[in-house]
């Protein structure tokens, strides 16, 4: 789809996030024939977007480029003829996170922003939005690809996907990155002289390594990274916003396949209970310590001279979103056929899953889209989990998009970081009243719940 002069789209363009998205463009320059950039955001975004949008527009001069950055609140003005949307908008801002995640743990229960019952409230706070947006790019730009990194990417695809009916989507996340990151330094290589196959769900995926010769290096891996007789402790996550608690050493050699950090709140949750619960009683929530770091970021983003992307943004948690979506762009508009890993249509990769899921895998990224790499069936314990999941999810994103509180419920109950019975149903009551002014699909049951 190669084309002279394109034009990409930013939802959510006032995040602090917007800088590495630049970078990355420049980056890309003789890829990518950019002619406009549009950043958008709502109007209690706006003093966020002035300030980073200008810090773009300084980017932008200083690599000596004559891209056309523009700022706007108007979505569907910003959408005209676009090319390439990108999603990184959060509903309700930092404030919700910190709801998604401070009411689950006052109940004792794990609170994470896309794991658990904050999981799904940002799903059913979210995925309304993005059929929205989708509703203007049938009528505005019917041709451009979507590229979501809104958490929780996995469920907002299948959303726009299934009930968008946008099949021009593709979900990214930054922790396969960081995975293959760790691993090359855990092995002391380079990242082009390993294999890497992933497959599983956005935020719930394993991987298998195989080394330049072809000779699989997941086992000595597991070892490196987990075994406690290890002589030199080695820290797996990656990701900022995870606690690095070490997982079973005996419980992932059985596994045979490397979790995703992720898997630490399905693994080892009582341990992450215990440490968030430590968190939330001194007020520093993963939510609340972000709420800070972004505000010290926004402060040098300020600065006039600023024209680069600051070391400062890799603390917030996401660092190699961006960079993933300017390479997922500049892979489908070139063909480059890149090996990544994105949330997109199973197609029969894991044997284990629906044909139409939306699942994380290994993909190769052409003209048309992302091919997923066959990855075959899993193995009892993670098939097991993986298909709970996935019914949780489509559970979740049923309710999201129907307002059905029965159905909420069953995802609620159904989730194993969720207590069933009545805890579920407390639960669920509190966050939608606590999250009412987002959920308006849910008005007739939180006006019932709020009269009892």
């Amino acid at each position: 789809m190669r084309k002279n002069q394109i034009k990409i789209v930013t939802i959510g363009g006032g995040s602090s996030y917007t800088p590495e998205l630049i970078e990355g463009f420049i980056k890309r320059k003789d890829e990518l024939p950019i002619n406009e950039i549009w950043l958008v955001d709502i109007e209690e975004g706006r003093e966020k977007l002035e300030i980073v949008g200008a810090m773009a527009q300084r980017m932008v001069k200083a690599a000596g480029l004559n891209w056309k950055v523009v700022l706007t609140l108007d979505r569907r003005d910003a959408l005209k003829g676009a090319d390439f949307v990108t999603t990184q908008f959060r509903v309700g801002l930092l404030d919700a996170r910190i709801k998604d995640e401070r009411i689950p743990l006052s109940h004792g229960i794990i609170g994470q922003e896309t794991n658990g019952a904050g999981g799904m409230f940002k799903a059913f706070r979210t995925i309304p939005v993005i059929l929205d947006i989708i509703d203007d790019m049938r009528e505005l730009c019917p041709d451009a690809w979507l590229v979501n990194f809104t958490n929780p990417s996995g469920m907002v695809t299948e959303a726009a996907i299934k009930y968008g009916g946008w099949e021009k989507t593709v979900g990214l996340c930054n922790v396969p990155i960081n995975c293959i990151h760790r691993c090359a330094e855990v092995l002391n290589k380079n990242t082009e002289d390993l294999t890497f196959k992933f497959a599983g769900l956005n935020h719930f995926h394993w991987h298998r390594v195989w080394d330049k010769e072809g000779n699989e290096i997941t086992e000595e891996l597991i070892g490196k990274l987990y075994d406690p007789d290890q002589k030199q402790e080695q820290k797996d996550s990656g990701v900022a916003n995870i606690k690095d608690i070490k997982f079973n050493y005996e419980q992932v050699k059985d596994l045979g396949i490397l979790p995703c950090p992720y898997h630490r709140y399905y693994y080892i949750t009582d341990d992450m209970l215990k440490d968030e619960l430590e968190e939330y009683k001194k007020g520093e929530t993963r939510a609340e310590v972000v709420k800070r770091t972004e505000a010290e970021l926004f402060e040098l983003y300020k600065d006039p001279s600023l024209d680069y992307k600051p070391e400062q943004l890799t603390k917030r948690g996401g660092t190699h979103y961006s960079d993933a979506a300017c390479e997922l762009i500049a892979s489908i508009l070139n063909d480059k056929k890149t090996n990544m890993v994105v949330s997109t249509k199973n197609n029969g990769a894991i044997h284990d899953l629906p044909y139409e899921s939306i699942v994380e895998v290994s993909s190769i990224i052409t003209s048309s889209g992302p091919q997923p790499i066959n990855w075959g069936n899993f193995d009892s314990a993670p098939r097991g989990m993986v298909q709970v999941m996935k019914a949780m999810e489509e559970l979740t994103i049923s309710a999201a998009v129907t307002g059905n509180y029965e159905r909420a419920l069953q995802a609620f109950t159904i989730n194993p970081l969720v207590p069933s019975g009545e805890i579920a149903k407390e639960l669920l009551d509190e966050m939608l009243v606590a999250h009412k002014k987002h959920l308006p699909q849910f008005a007739d049951k939180i006006a019932e719940i709020e009269n009892k």
